[in-house]
């Protein structure tokens, strides 16, 4: 089958930036496609161009089998998307909002006040769903306009750091309707700086840096490409942190990474637990009092760090060096 979301060489800039260099990207139907990277990368420029906002000053790209410039008009009712920033009515009640998206989308009155009460329900914002939004805490306006993406039953879904503001149990709760629409064969692109998000969704998931993609693959690919397993201790003292990196420098097979704040140390290293026990010993013979210690596999931040030369972020603004200029949501458009 052709996959749901194509594009092939995308190319856009705002003057003397180049948000996208020659952007790529394949995401086969019925897949949860993650697209990870740090602020500025083309993450959502890219989803701008996708969901019919932008025009590329170059390349092509495809959803759902529609051209996104030639068939821009009749592509917006087959996609559903939510931006960085919950675009909402704040006078409407949370009902109001949803029936006035499902009328939008031509589902007449009745079905748009059914389907409104479905997904308040499905959103747990049953009781909050007769009451005017401005009074909605940041967490309820976020799943209120989640819900607005998933009103008509697009069958491709764009989230651009859809968790964004959510605390841990929605965040859960998200993660599980998610999982649902895509067992129910909805094609959904994540962008996400939780990398414990990426790495619990994705079938897939792009890297991308300086507006292209650097490293494509499954969680577990990419994480195989970094290689190795990471020692991980916490000392009692900043002081020791020193002593700490001097003495494993030894058994280190890449960069060490230190977090001062933390008073953690992180040691790429390649014999797994013979070298957390070399490196205990040589802690101890220098008097070193350690916290805590473990050994694990590298993580999708390891994976980002190793390949983009950043940590990865939260809070990436929808005005970024990306688009300085660009404030409409996506979902506004494809409402």
């Amino acid at each position: 089958m052709p996959p749901a979301i194509m594009a092939e060489g995308l190319v856009k800039k705002y003057g003397d930036v180049t948000a996208l260099d020659g952007m790529d990207l394949s995401v086969p139907e019925g897949t949860v496609f993650g697209l990870l990277g740090p602020n500025g990368a083309g993450k959502t420029t890219a989803v701008r161009i996708l969901t019919t906002l932008l025009k590329p000053d170059s390349g092509h790209a495809t959803v759902a089998g529609l051209d996104v410039v030639g068939d821009a008009g009749r592509l917006r009712s087959r996609i559903g998307a939510s931006g960085q920033y919950a675009a909402v009515d704040d006078h409407l009640t949370g009902a109001e909002n949803l029936e006035m998206v499902g009328r939008l989308h031509h589902l007449g009155t009745r079905r748009s006040k059914e389907r409104a009460r479905e997904l308040l329900e499905r959103f747990d914002l049953v009781e909050a769903g007769d009451r005017p939004v401005q009074g909605y805490s940041g967490g309820m306006r976020r799943r209120l306009d989640l819900a607005g993406a998933l009103v008509a039953d697009p069958p491709v879904l764009f989230l651009d750091e859809p968790t964004t503001g959510l605390d841990p149990r929605a965040r859960a709760g998200l993660w599980d309707v998610i999982s649902e629409l895509v067992a129910g064969g909805t094609t959904l692109l994540l962008t996400t700086q939780y990398m414990e998000e990426a790495d619990r969704l994705s079938d897939g998931i792009a890297v991308v840096d300086h507006g292209r993609v650097i490293a494509l693959g499954t969680a577990d690919e990419l994480k195989d490409q970094v290689g190795g397993d990471r020692i991980e201790l916490t000392v009692t003292n900043a002081e020791d942190l020193a002593t700490v990196r001097r003495e494993l420098a030894p058994l280190a097979v890449g960069d060490m990474r230190t977090d001062a704040a933390a008073l953690r140390v992180t040691v790429p290293v390649t014999h797994g637990a013979a070298s957390l026990t070399d490196a205990l010993g040589r802690l101890a013979a220098e008097r070193v009092t350690v916290r805590d210690a473990g050994l694990r596999r590298p993580t999708l931040d390891d994976v980002f760090l190793a390949l983009t030369g950043h940590e990865a972020t939260a809070n990436e603004s929808a005005t970024t060096k990306e688009n300085p200029t660009a404030t409409t949501t996506a979902k506004e458009h494809s409402r």
